[in-house]
């Protein structure tokens, strides 16, 4: 009897040896990073997320999810779910597992901090699934333009254009082109850089060209205040009424050319009196 208590007693304190040996489970998330910076509505974003303590082969399979809700949304057939075998992941002999995602930003999304919300478990039986939320920073860094048609001289066939920057950010690199189409035939080049343009300050783009009545489309390049380079494509109305008939634009001719004119008949007028009083001389002479 003794020596079967002396038996139960090793194996007890054997069992509590192995269980204290053990390591727990303890899994930590973070988001490393958000490019870019911040998200833009309507944009794809690219999430990275660190999970620490996978190096632990209690964990078993470690489950991960982003949870697919406003303000993201995952393109079909892409996963935002993760399962990995724990204590298997030594990459470059790290820890951790990184989990990058790529998502698009609702379009409606709030400017602001928005949450997202993640969803992690082990393979314990004794540990229920976790959540834990995150910030991602959305700021609508896209610009709207206003354009206008300034002038247009028909002489010339030169195209002023007037570009209003109307957003709350700065622009640089804006470039204005003129595509092909049909009211409109460009001489020379159909593109203009026209350089920065800060908010609701504006500036002019000059075209060779021979439009015709009506719309004008455009195409306007700009990158914003996060680098990223954009295109947006306005329309504007050209009516030739309105650049006819100006004042220093009559048909008629110019007070210095009446000018010229008048000289040179004076000219003429006054070489006609010479001559004629040189022939009446002349006569004169001949019959003395």
């Amino acid at each position: 009897m003794l020596k079967r208590g002396l038996m139960l007693f090793a194996c007890a304190l054997l069992l509590i040896t192995l269980v204290s040996a053990s390591s727990p489970c303890n899994l930590e998330v973070s988001l490393l990073n958000q490019d870019p910076y911040p998200a833009v509505p309507g944009d794809y974003v690219k999430l990275v997320f660190q999970i620490t303590g996978v190096e632990n082969a209690d964990c078993q399979n470690v489950v991960f999810e982003l949870v697919p809700k406003y303000p993201i949304s995952f393109d079909p057939n892409v996963e935002s779910r993760v399962e990995i075998k724990a204590g298997t992941f030594t990459k470059d002999y790290s820890s951790s597992l990184m989990v990058p995602f790529k998502v698009r930003v609702d379009p409606d999304a709030l400017e602001g901090d928005n949450p997202l919300e993640v969803l992690y478990s082990s393979g314990l039986i004794t540990q229920s699934t976790l959540s834990k939320q995150f910030n991602l920073h959305v700021e609508d860094v896209r610009v709207d333009f206003e354009v206008y048609i300034k002038d247009y001289q028909p002489s010339t066939k030169i195209l002023t254009l007037e570009i209003l920057n109307i957003g709350e950010s700065d622009v640089e690199a804006l470039t204005i082109e003129i595509p092909e189409q049909e009211n409109i035939n460009v001489k020379g080049s159909s593109i203009n850089i026209v350089g920065d343009l800060d908010s609701n300050d504006y500036t002019t783009a000059e075209f060779e060209a021979s439009p015709e009545e009506g719309e004008i489309e455009l195409t306007i390049y700009y990158s914003d205040e996060i680098n990223t380079r954009r295109t947006t494509t306005e329309k504007v109305y050209f009516n030739p009424e309105m650049f006819e008939g100006r004042n220093g634009e009559s048909k008629g001719l110019s007070t210095s050319t009446y000018i010229l004119i008048l000289i040179v008949i004076a000219g003429f007028i006054y070489w006609i009196y010479r001559r004629q009083k040189k022939k009446k001389a002349k006569h004169k002479s001949l019959h003395k």
